[in-house]
């Protein structure tokens, strides 16, 4: 049976392939599962437990721990854009120095470790500044 997908949820599964591959075996990256897509009465439920449980609201689709450096990355497809408790979470994540970033490829997961500092094993692709 094929697997249905999204647009984000495909990226994220070859981000997290290729950070597997490009970072350190130490290094830890992470995915929270912080909402329920269940529709009606029993998602909400389930929803707040899970808030009342530490499920941050806007938390990133991925954080990476690596040799003293902590980075939070935001999977977006193209044309995605970023809910206000992302905005929030984002803001608040970059006000106590941590790094973040939004990735909508794999070119910008990699770049996004690079201008953080992560040292990897494969070399980061050159970023060109947005037109």
């Amino acid at each position: 049976m094929k697997r249905r997908g999204t647009p984000e949820a495909d990226l994220q599964r070859a981000v997290l392939q290729a950070l597997r591959f490009a970072l350190p075996r130490t290094a830890i990256i992470h995915h929270c599962a912080n909402e329920v897509t269940e529709a009606g009465p029993r998602g909400a439920k389930r929803q707040a437990i899970l808030v009342g449980m530490g499920v941050h609201p806007g938390f990133a689709d991925l954080m990476i721990l690596c040799e003293g450096h902590v980075l939070f990355l935001e999977l977006k497809s193209l044309k995605g854009r970023l809910s206000p408790s992302q905005e929030a979470f984002r803001d608040a994540v970059l006000a106590q120095g941590h790094g973040w970033a939004m990735v909508r490829s794999l070119d910008d997961a990699l770049g996004a470790l690079a201008d953080h500092g992560f040292t990897t094993r494969v070399a980061a692709p050159v970023r060109r500044p947005a037109p």
